[in-house]
Formats: C-alpha cells, sequence, structure tokens
C-alpha cells in the first residue's frame, strides 16, 4: 500500500519519534537516581526550550508568539502536565508499564477529536480502538493488588493531559493553516510549560540533583532529542495526520518502551502483561491497516471545517 505523498514526512517523523521516546523511559529511569523528578523535568525543558528558540532563528522563522489561549492550553497540558505526571509515575512504577500507560492517550485523543474535531471513526478504527483497550486493561491489571495503582494512575494522568494538547494544536493548526508552524508552536508552548515546571520544581521539596556523567548525559540526551527536536516532530504529526491516527499510530512507542525496559532494566512483564503487549501490537497493526485505506484529504477538511464552524 502506498503512502501519499503529503502524510510521508509525518510518517517518517513517526519512526523517529519510536526511537527516540521509547528509549527515552529508560534514559529518565535512570536519571531519577540523581534527580527528584520536578528538577529532571525543569532542567530538561528548559535546555529544550532554548534549544528550540536557538532553531527558529537560525531557521529564519517569525519569533512572534502563536495566539495565547490555545498555546497557554498546550504547555499546561503538554508540557507541564504530560512530563511532571509520567515524570513522578517513574519515581514509583517501572519504565516499561509506565510509558504503556502514559501512551493511553490515544483512547482519549480519539474522543477528544470526535467531540471536537468532528473526525468520524471507521469501523476498523475502533475495532482497533476496542482491541487496544484490552491489552491496556491487561497490562493495568486492575484486580491485582501488587500493582501500584498511585504510579499508575499518574502515568494515565499524563495521557489524559497530552491527548487534550494534541486536539488543542490540531484545532489550531486548522485554524492557523501554513501560517503558524508546528516548531514555532512547539518553542512557545514550551516556554510557557516550562515557566510551570520551575515553579513546580521551586515549591515542591525533593533531593538536591547528582550531577554525576550519567546523569549529565541523561539531560543531554533529553534537551537535544527528546524534549526539542521529538516533540517538534509530534507536533508535525498532528499537522499532517488525523488526530486519532496520529494518537492511536503512536502506540508503537510504549510498546517499543516495554521491549526495551525487558531487555536493559529486566522489567519482565507477567503472563497477563505479556498478552496485553501482544494484544496492543494486534490493535495497531489493525489501526495502520485502516489508516492506509482512509482518504488522504479527508481528515484534513474535516479538521478545517470543523475549526471554521467553532
Amino acid at each position: 500500500m502506498s503512502t501519499h505523498p503529503s502524510r510521508k514526512p509525518a510518517v517518517f517523523a513517526l519512526l523517529a519519534l519510536t526511537l527516540i521516546w521509547s528509549s527515552n523511559w529508560i534514559v529518565m529511569k535512570l536519571a531519577m537516581l540523581d534527580s527528584g523528578p520536578f528538577n529532571f523535568s525543569a532542567l530538561r525543558y528548559a535546555g529544550g526550550t532554548a534549544v528550540l528558540f536557538l532553531l527558529l532563528r537560525l531557521r529564519g522563522e517569525r519569533l512572534a508568539p502563536p495566539p495565547l489561549g490555545p498555546t497557554l492550553l498546550i504547555g499546561l497540558t503538554q508540557t507541564a502536565g504530560f512530563t511532571a505526571l509520567a515524570q513522578w509515575a517513574l519515581v514509583h512504577g517501572g519504565a516499561g508499564k509506565t510509558a504503556l500507560l502514559a501512551y493511553t492517550m490515544p483512547f482519549w485523543t480519539v474522543l477528544l477529536a470526535w467531540a471536537w474535531l468532528h473526525e468520524r471513526l471507521r469501523s476498523l478504527q475502533v475495532a482497533s480502538l476496542v482491541l487496544a483497550a484490552v491489552g491496556l486493561l491487561l497490562v493495568l491489571q486492575p484486580w491485582n493488588a501488587h500493582v501500584d495503582l498511585t504510579s499508575a494512575l499518574m502515568a494515565i494522568g499524563g495521557g489524559m493531559n497530552w491527548a487534550v494538547s494534541t486536539v488543542a494544536a490540531k484545532r489550531l493548526f486548522a485554524r492557523q493553516g501554513k501560517a503558524l508552524s508546528p516548531l514555532r508552536l512547539t518553542a512557545w508552548q514550551m516556554l510557557v510549560g516550562t515557566f510551570f515546571l520551575v515553579l513546580l520544581a521551586g515549591f515542591v521539596p525533593e533531593r538536591a540533583v547528582t550531577w554525576t556523567p550519567g546523569f549529565i548525559a541523561a539531560l543531554t540526551f533529553n534537551v537535544v532529542l527528546a524534549s526539542g527536536l521529538a516533540w517538534t516532530l509530534w507536533l508535525l504529526v498532528v499537522q499532517r495526520l488525523p488526530a486519532g491516527v496520529a494518537g492511536l499510530s503512536s502506540l508503537a512507542i510504549p510498546v517499543t518502551g516495554v521491549l526495551l525496559a525487558w531487555a536493559l532494566l529486566g522489567e519482565r512483564p507477567n503472563a497477563d502483561e505479556g498478552a496485553g503487549i501482544v494484544i496492543v501490537a494486534l490493535a495497531l497493526l489493525l489501526l495502520l491497516r485502516a489508516s492506509a485505506a482512509a482518504p488522504a484529504t479527508a481528515a484534513p477538511q474535516s479538521s478545517a471545517d470543523a475549526a471554521r464552524r467553532s
């Protein structure tokens, strides 16, 4: 099956994101050996914000801020809300499971895109959504008394924040068109979110940072790749693909994260978790088939129409 030319950059962006973000759950877990979650998050995004504004300047793009209201909402949910909750969840939860639970984001994204952007769901997409829900339920295991539900709920809360920011960004792109680049929106929303992360790090007591070589390497990876480049790639995906498809397609990232955590950290899933991972992978394959069969122009047009109607 061929990929429509307008979607090819988004497909390559998804592949890059899978490599960067799946491995970063391992990196962030290791960084918690030398830092509290909020200090690390503030440092990570302060550096990432600086990198993005420098890149904006080097590319000669406009530095003017996007519309304040949507940018504030995206910064609060995407950078501050998602990052703080996911990083906090990593303190007590495993890297693989935290990654997978944070990626309940697609379920909330599909519902919000249907209600807010009027994106139509096809039967294969609905089937993949149901299948993925079953898989994530097996991973969560609410019937297991040994599961740390506090960490799990924080990870899911991070996913909900991310879903809100994804749909808000999709709506903003539909309104602004080519006048707003993913890089400019990423830089400004990250600046807003970083401000709140710095406040959080200042007011919540936690242990001081130990500047070991491992921590510096983890911070560098996050500043350059996981925070700066990756969020720009994500908003490119949001801009080029329907919000529901973009969200569900990104399930490849936590599945890869679980496998890496198993291989590198010894976080071996039990029978239920293993079955859940396999089911989520099958749901992803079903979604990709549904995405390939969808008309390339249908989703962007419906998003633009939704923006004009609001």
